[in-house]
């Protein structure tokens, strides 16, 4: 009996992953692609259209070519694509499908002010009511705003109702299909900040509101669904269907298996998103973490709690290339152990602010008990502890508000390699760490997402299951700290005021 083959895209912030993964769940082969990210002006973060799709494209044919070397014959057997995408990322083109811009991304701080006067508007509470969000850059809107008011040819293209809004996903989907795709899925679309997600609808009084009426924008459908087919550029003989798309975050909540209420994980990357399944939706709770959209499938559609951290990974490689306190991402879990504590040295990862439960949009980090004595070592240590702490505020702000107690976290990101910070994390929180193993969870999301979407899968119970040989889980050690989240805890609410 022929195997079958799915290809999923994890388009991220610095790069694109195509993998290929078969019936079983098994990676078959992976292949990647760099994207650069170009920094205009301080606070300023964009990235070329089509860097992206290129990115795509070659990350693509890499991982067939090799697929084919390793599997001749078989190529024909792909029967599906899925896609992941970096999220709140958008482009907006025209007509003839020619950007009018650079991508915006989401780290992006330019609309700092615009999400000021939304606020001063009074428009906060409407807006958490109807998208589950916060007013911040972090997400589409604002962004797309201050484009409309300070990019004159934008301006006349949204005014005259010839300007295409769309996420990373649905930017892909154009121009993978020569045109002939328009849509996202709900995970994407309740991102933008103008997507009601309990209508499942663009919510027309909040683009209104945000001067964004005439954008054209994409048909919003499940997570596992039809939204086109392509030959990748002539990579394929013939053009294979696009059946799952998914944001990253949620890709990889999905692809961890959090099918339950109260299951969560945490992806640690560049920056960090916790997400947590939720079988009740308060729409009227307060927003210090935000509630979206889990995945959807016909007839279903899961909402989950997230908290959203803007600096993780980032911080790492701040250290790494700014301060050149390292030179490989291997030497960091020996310079944390080399010291037996913090020492009292804290690091506030605000490079862009910071997000949940705080949502400072205009702290800057800062490094806090500095003496003659601190080290390079001190400065690693404190980077990775931070990590930790910002997962606490979190997690413990959601069970404030879901009245419910994290079992465990399963964890996904390359930085889940870190064993210190790892165990470190489940002395913090207290509860069992778990990484399943799966490296690539987002891409793995998105394959099993369009595994359904094409039928290869009928339904969640049978997807394929980690290994469990695999699966790697930290427990408490026992050792209290308590009094280090206390100091850590102090030193922002110092800030605050």
């Amino acid at each position: 009996m022929e195997k079958s083959y799915i290809l999923a895209i994890d388009q991220g912030t610095s790069g694109t992953k195509a993998i290929i993964f078969d019936e079983n769940g098994q990676l078959i082969v992976k292949a990647t692609a760099h994207l650069q990210s170009l920094y205009p002006k301080e606070g300023f973060v964009e990235q070329c259209p089509e860097a992206i799709y290129q990115s795509v494209i070659e990350a693509v044919d890499k991982c067939v070519t090799l697929f084919e070397v390793e599997h001749p014959g078989e190529k024909h057997r792909i029967v599906s694509c899925g896609i992941s995408n970096q999220r709140e990322t958008f482009v907006l083109w025209d007509a003839n499908g020619k950007p009018l811009h650079n991508a915006l991304v989401w780290q992006c701080k330019r609309s700092v002010a615009v999400c000021e006067r939304l606020k001063a508007s009074n428009l906060e509470a409407v807006v958490h009511e109807r998208t589950g969000l916060t007013i911040d850059p972090y997400f589409s809107a604002s962004k797309a705003i201050w484009l409309y008011e300070n990019v004159q040819d934008i301006t006349h293209a949204i005014d005259s109702g010839n300007a295409y809004f769309g996420t990373v996903d649905t930017w892909l989907l154009y121009k993978l299909t020569n045109g002939q795709s328009f849509k996202t899925d709900h995970t994407n679309a309740s991102r933008t900040l103008f997507f009601n997600i309990y209508d499942l609808k663009w919510d027309d009084t909040l683009l209104e509101a945000f001067n964004l009426s005439k954008l054209k924008l994409p048909e919003v459908t499940f997570s596992s669904d039809q939204f086109g087919t392509s030959a990748f550029n002539g990579i394929f003989d013939s053009p294979i269907p696009i059946t799952g798309v998914i944001g990253d975050s949620q890709a990889a909540f999905f692809g961890e298996e959090c099918f339950e209420p109260g299951m969560a994980k945490a992806t640690l990357g560049t920056g960090s998103s916790i997400l947590w399944n939720v079988d009740q939706v308060n729409t009227t709770s307060d927003n210090k973490q935000i509630t979206t959209i889990g995945w959807s499938l016909e007839g279903q559609v899961n909402y989950g709690v997230e908290g959203i951290i803007v600096s993780c990974g980032a911080t790492l490689e701040w250290l790494k290339n700014q301060l050149e306190l390292f030179e490989s991402h291997s030497d960091i879990e020996r310079l944390a152990t080399s010291i037996d504590s913090n020492q009292g040295v804290y690091l506030v990862p605000a490079f862009s602010g910071m997000g949940a439960p705080y949502w400072q949009q205009h702290w800057r980090a800062s490094v806090h008990g500095i003496t003659f004595k601190t080290t390079k070592a001190h400065f690693v240590r404190a980077g990775l502890e931070a990590i930790a702490y910002q997962l606490k505020d979190v997690i413990t702000d959601i069970e404030t508000q879901t009245a419910s107690s994290l079992k465990e976290l399963k964890v996904n990101g390359g930085i889940t390699a870190n064993g210190f910070l790892m165990q470190f994390i489940a002395d913090v929180l207290q509860k069992p760490v778990v990484n399943m193993g799966m490296p690539d969870v987002s891409a793995w999301g998105a394959a099993a997402i369009a595994g359904l979407g094409c039928k290869l899968w009928t339904n969640l119970k049978t997807l394929p299951k980690f290994p469990s040989a695999a699966i790697q889980s930290y427990v408490p050690s026992g050792r209290t700290l308590e009094q280090d989240y206390l100091q850590w805890q102090d030193i922002l609410k110092r800030k605050v005021h």
